[in-house]
């Protein structure tokens, strides 16, 4: 008894220990506000290329635009004699820039950086939950939370679970567990010994039956032998299961939506996490910042709030500031004449020619063709010079009869709008007045030309009557192949008397041939002042320009689609985003050679591992344009051409070697 009284006095004075070192370690990191850490990862050196065109050498041989040869090695300048050493330049072990510049390409960017906590945020009974968030333009996004959880809270949350699993279990799932069976067996002995022997038999009993032999049904049975009260009780469990699982898993393991959630056995040094996002570019899109906010949790609370972190920034340098914004105009031949043309639904009453207004919707068709007119006599660019008038009639009636008709109803239109063309020029005319020439001689203005007007009339319209039978929804297919073979009869009459024995005559009738009764007006126009047949002028090329548009809004795949076929330099810009380099490489090594394609090429020459082409383009551009010196630092490819050849320092005179 006093071994122990002794242990658990042991197990207490552990326990006290433990608690005062927390919360000496928990006061620590408040009053010196500590924060965790965000930083840069160490630039990774580029992988050797599989395929490349020519051996890796430490030592190049480049030509300069003046074709002075320049020796160009990988090189560090030793600290104790100040000379340029050929050597492999080591990366540092931290690195505590606040920025970055991130190349875009395919229309995305890759954005890595990474958390280090160091120990003294590091308890075993506590859980770290780090929240990046991503401030891009105007929008805040929260990144995937990362967890660090200590060894001694894992354990508390698998307890919680593991309670929480016993409750559940204590859950009876089957309604038989409550029945006393035990009793049911004696009552049935001892006062239906008939029935009882039922127990060792598996003969199937139906409900009558079993009502017949007991004087009750098998269900009224059960409910007597079942323990009412633990059934109430199992019911009250299913019902707490939402809150038994609030007391018992607190601090529930997550696994959707946490980019980590790791347990740290020991807190012995710093912890550090390589974070990676991938971002699709925006329009404009020049710079991101990731700033990292963190609470830390025990069992029971929230115990600190972790300060944010400085901000990390990333400079997004893209291919699209290369593109050619020029221009580009293309040969346009234009025509004298023009023809338009539109159609109105005009009802006329049965056998009727006249236009009257107040019939269906008339009033508003004969506004829109006024409308229509009006614009076109008023045109600055065409002149109108006549009007053809044609006027349908539906099958229904005797083809004689329906092109009289025809005829009349296009005449009868032809008239009306003649008076309105007439009366609108007229009004036209007098709003241009006259003027006074320079000896003061009164001249009036030129007189709008006069319009002609043609009446034409389509008897019968059955091509406009078989693309609305193709077109209508509610035919079958087997009453459109039936229409088809009676399009067959020459005979127009005996066509429309054999449709009408059709079951689908009524919806022809009602439905479509209203449709054919329209009235359709063909303007023919020419353009004012213009007397050759067509000219030849130069346009701007507005879809080329919505291919330049799309590089500047970094959408390649479009750009690539409207620029394929012009196979120029903008196309290539295009084709690098994408990493298409052959077709990139085809275009660019054709053209002249100016500061910004040599800059691509040493682009693409690096990503293919031809250094040597690369280094060369690339000075060459630099002689051509000293810019793209700063420039090569934004592009991983030319910037590890750069670090591995030290290539941006200035040569000393009588030496050719180009090192930094």
């Amino acid at each position: 008894m006093r071994y122990i009284k002794i242990f658990i006095f042991f197990l207490l004075m552990l326990a006290f220990t433990g608690a005062c070192s927390t919360q000496k370690k928990l006061k620590n990191l408040k009053e010196k506000s500590l924060s965790a850490g965000l930083y840069l990862p160490n630039e990774k050196k580029l992988p050797e290329l599989v395929q490349q065109s020519e051996k890796k050498r430490d030592t190049l041989k480049v030509q300069d635009l003046d074709g002075k040869e320049l020796l160009i090695m990988r090189a560090i300048k030793d600290d104790e004699t100040g000379e340029m050493v050929a050597n492999e330049v080591l990366d540092a072990a931290v690195v505590t820039a606040r920025f970055r510049n991130v190349a875009e390409r395919r229309g995305e960017v890759e954005i890595e950086f990474q958390i280090t906590v160091s120990d003294s945020l590091q308890d075993s009974r506590w859980q770290l939950r780090f929240n990046p968030e991503m401030y891009i333009q105007s929008d805040t996004v929260n990144l995937d939370p990362v967890i660090i959880t200590g060894e001694e809270f894992r354990k508390m949350q698998m307890r919680g679970y593991q309670q929480y699993e016993r409750f559940l279990q204590s859950i009876a799932r089957d309604s038989l567990y409550f029945i006393d069976y035990a009793q049911l067996e004696i009552f049935l002995e001892r006062n239906i010994p008939q029935i009882f022997q039922y127990k060792t038999d598996t003969s199937f009993v139906s409900d009558e039956e079993f009502a017949s032999a007991f004087g009750v049904t098998e269900k009224q049975a059960i409910d007597h032998y079942t323990n009412k009260l633990l059934k109430r009780a199992n019911a009250r469990k299913v019902k707490k299961k939402g809150k038994m699982w609030e007391r018992y898993v607190r601090n529930p393991i997550h696994k959707e939506g946490i980019r980590l959630d790791t347990v740290l056995k020991t807190e012995n040094g710093q912890f550090i996490y390589n974070y990676i996002q991938l971002i699709h570019t925006r329009p404009k899109l020049k710079k991101v910042e990731i700033v990292l906010k963190g609470e830390i949790f025990d069992a029971k609370t929230r115990l600190y709030t972790i300060p944010p972190s400085p901000p990390l920034a990333f400079y997004i340098s893209s291919l699209s500031s290369f593109v050619d914004e020029t221009e580009r105009y293309k040969m346009k031949v234009i025509e004298r004449r023009a023809e338009a043309n539109t159609a109105c639904n005009v009802d006329f009453s049965s056998g009727k020619s006249n236009i009257n207004l107040q019939l269906g919707n008339n009033d508003q068709e004969i506004k829109r063709i006024k409308g229509t007119l009006a614009s076109l006599l008023e045109n600055t660019t065409y002149d109108l010079d006549s009007i053809v008038v044609s006027a349908s009639c539906s099958p229904d009636g005797s083809v004689q009869i329906n092109s009289r008709l025809a005829q009349q109803r296009s005449e009868s239109v032809t008239a009306y709008f003649q008076k309105f063309i007439r009366h609108y020029t007229d009004s036209l005319d007098r709003e241009k007045g006259f003027s006074v020439d320079e000896e003061g001689r009164i001249v009036h203005a030129e007189a709008t030309p006069e319009i002609r007007l043609l009446a034409h009339s389509v008897p019968e319209d059955w091509e406009g009557l078989q693309k609305l039978v193709e077109q209508d929804t509610l035919l079958t297919k087997k009453e459109k192949d039936n229409f088809e073979r009676h399009l067959r009869r020459r005979d127009l009459d005996n066509r429309e008397y054999a449709l009408k024995k059709e079951s689908y005559y009524p919806h022809l009738l009602k439905k479509l041939y209203p449709r054919l009764r329209t009235v359709r007006f063909d303007f023919h126009l020419h353009r004012k002042g213009m007397v050759k047949d067509t000219i030849h002028t130069t346009v701007l090329d507005t879809n080329y320009m919505n291919g330049v548009q799309a590089i500047r809004d970094r959408d390649y795949e479009l750009a690539i689609n409207i620029l394929r076929p012009y196979n120029d330099y903008n196309t290539a810009i295009a084709y690098v985003a994408m990493d298409y380099n052959a077709s990139a490489r085809a275009i660019l090594e054709s053209l002249e050679k100016t500061a910004q394609i040599n800059y691509m090429l040493a682009l693409l020459y690096s990503r293919d591992g031809q250094d040597q082409k690369a280094v060369q383009c690339y000075l060459h551009s630099c002689e051509q344009d000293p810019s793209y010196k700063h420039r090569g630092n934004l592009d991983p490819e030319i910037s590890a051409l750069i670090k591995r050849y030290n290539l941006n320092a200035q040569p000393e005179e009588d030496e050719f070697e180009y090192s930094f």
